[in-house]
């Protein structure tokens, strides 16, 4: 096992949130849906619990507000409790008011439930972008210490490859900073791979993400971030009628994710992001 503490990290929110989804359900169906993000992520804190592990869980608003005990538990457990934002809408979709307004109303339910502040934040599917970079003014002036938002990839729905890779301080035109920890990849010549967790973990076969992660370690010496879903462990999950690609990305290999999971908490050491963010000694600071 490496010797290097690394972050992980849930993003809590349903099968029917994800944005593979959003051109055949819409919020406004959401809740009548069957809703199984309380009996997963309850599943995700057990599994934790056995390995001695800490984790932060990025909780979507609509689910807090929906299961204040399950965010108590978190806290209670001696998780992280961060925002995952209130309704899971691309960033760039948004306007800056509407994006403000949500960030606050989700921080706003979250704290009100732990009694304790909410230092980070993480956009529905990575979408803070070149697009939407004015979020990270309104997160800073909101309270937020820190991000993981930014995926330093090509993807057709995220992605900021020419950014850092390695955690950083970002510096806005208007003069805030905030901590920035982007998802990890890795390098293979001038192609950087997505190996930070979710589908990508379920699309590689288990030994090469442990390759590709355990080779970041060793050559940056610094610790890796790795997320999933509590929907990803969950293959009895309803299935959606959708595209061809959308179902692929969301359903291949569910049946293998817990198995997996529980290979990777043996095989790395994990903790909170903010454990981790809070002792690290870098003075990196990019200005987009």
């Amino acid at each position: 096992m490496t010797q290097i503490v690394n972050a992980l990290t849930v993003d809590v929110e349903d099968y029917f949130h994800v944005a593979a989804f959003n051109q055949v359900i819409k919020p406004s169906d959401w809740g009548g849906m069957q809703w199984r993000f309380n009996q997963n992520t309850r599943r995700m804190l057990d599994l934790f619990d056995q390995f001695g592990v800490k984790a932060t869980f990025f909780v979507l608003g609509w689910c807090a507000e929906r299961d204040k005990e399950l965010v108590a538990e978190i806290d209670r457990r001696g998780h992280e409790v961060a925002s995952h934002g209130y309704s899971h809408q691309l960033v760039y979709s948004q306007t800056p008011e509407q994006f403000r307004s949500e960030t606050i109303k989700s921080k706003d339910i979250l704290e009100s439930i732990t009694g304790k502040p909410v230092k980070g934040y993480r956009a529905a599917s990575y979408s803070i972008t070149e697009k939407s970079l004015w979020a990270i003014d309104i997160l800073a002036e909101t309270g937020f210490e820190y991000d993981s938002s930014i995926f330093p990839v090509y993807h057709d729905n995220y992605g900021m490859p020419n950014s850092p890779k390695e955690m950083y301080t970002i510096e806005t035109d208007k003069g805030n900073f905030i901590k920035e920890w982007p998802l990890s990849v890795y390098d293979l010549g001038k192609m950087s791979i997505p190996v930070a967790g979710g589908g990508y973990f379920r699309l590689y076969p288990y030994f090469l993400t442990k390759y590709f992660l355990g080779r970041i370690i060793k050559k940056t010496g610094r610790p890796i971030i790795f997320y999933l879903h509590p929907w990803e462990i969950d293959p009895e999950q309803p299935r959606i009628s959708a595209g061809l690609f959308s179902r692929f990305r969301h359903y291949n290999n569910l049946n293998e994710c817990e198995q997996r999971l529980e290979r990777l908490l043996k095989d790395f050491s994990f903790s909170t992001v903010s454990s981790l963010i809070n002792a690290d000694n870098s003075s990196q600071v990019f200005r987009f």
